[in-house]
């Protein structure tokens, strides 16, 4: 009788043991050939105000990162400290333009340009009271400016240089584009550079002053995109989800200008029409 029973609980232990291996080895069958649930890449992308990168913002906003796999967060980071951003690793991408690039590698800050986002066309420029008939004639004025390292300061060094200048010939107040604009129809400075939308700030007010140049008369800005090289190599896809979501939206502000200009204008203090 004894042996029976030990028997039976013997029986009923190995039963209990074969189903729950039976439940584990089928939950495990389940795991392997569920498809595996894919991750957004993340990544952290420095820009500025600048009309040129607005199409970064609506496709962050419109969804169109998302739906190319992309997980982002976009930062309003001065020029003169984006580099600093990506080496600190707060973000892994940025725009800026290509001389600035070029600086912030030579200065040790590993990057690499992906895709061009834009030419400038006339979009920054230097402003002027309406007394100052030519660039040569700032020689001893203050003109504001970002600091060394930004677009805004090679825009001025170029401009001086054309015009028998340099940037020793003058005094440079460090203020970044919308600053610069503000304070100069406000009456401070002789002249400043910006670029827009803050360019149209001045345009606003012809009695505070005029746009003595842009880079329609010295074609030298244009914008690329670019991430660290570590970035890069470990996110694969992401270069191309990147530049594939820029011209989407590109897409869809011809597709459907007034949303698009409103999404824009909106992250900039603009309404849709000012920003058009």
């Amino acid at each position: 009788f004894e042996q029976t029973n030990r028997k039976k609980s013997m029986n009923q232990k190995r039963g209990t043991t074969m189903r729950s291996f039976g439940i584990l080895a089928a939950t495990a069958a389940l795991l392997v050939s569920a498809p595996a649930v894919a991750q957004d890449v993340k990544v952290g992308i420095g820009i500025s105000g600048w009309t040129g990168f607005a199409p970064l913002t609506l496709a962050n906003q419109a969804g169109i990162f998302k739906k190319n796999g992309l997980d982002v967060t976009i930062k309003k980071i001065p020029q003169k400290d984006r580099h600093l951003a990506i080496a600190s690793g707060d973000v892994q991408c940025a725009a800026t333009t290509v001389e600035t690039w070029i600086s912030w590698n030579a200065n040790g800050v590993a990057t690499k340009q992906i895709f061009q986002l834009d030419k400038s066309y006339g979009a920054d420029g230097m402003a002027t009271r309406n007394d100052v008939a030519a660039i040569k004639d700032l020689k001893g004025k203050t003109i504001a400016a970002s600091a060394p390292g930004t677009s805004p300061y090679f825009a001025l060094a170029w401009m001086l240089k054309k015009n028998g200048l340099t940037t020793k010939d003058v005094t440079i107040v460090n203020l970044e584009p919308a600053a610069a604009a503000q304070a100069f129809v406000s009456g401070q400075n002789d002249a400043a550079m910006t670029y827009e939308p803050y360019l149209s700030t001045v345009r606003a007010a012809p009695d505070k002053g005029k746009i003595i140049a842009t880079t329609l008369d010295f074609p030298i800005v244009m914008d690329t995109f670019g991430c660290t090289p570590k970035f890069l190599s470990e996110n694969p896809k992401a270069a191309k989800a990147l530049a594939d979501s820029y011209f989407e939206a590109l897409d869809m502000i011809a597709k459907d200008q007034a949303k698009a200009y409103e999404i824009m204008g909106a992250d900039v203090k603009q309404s849709g029409e000012q920003f058009g």
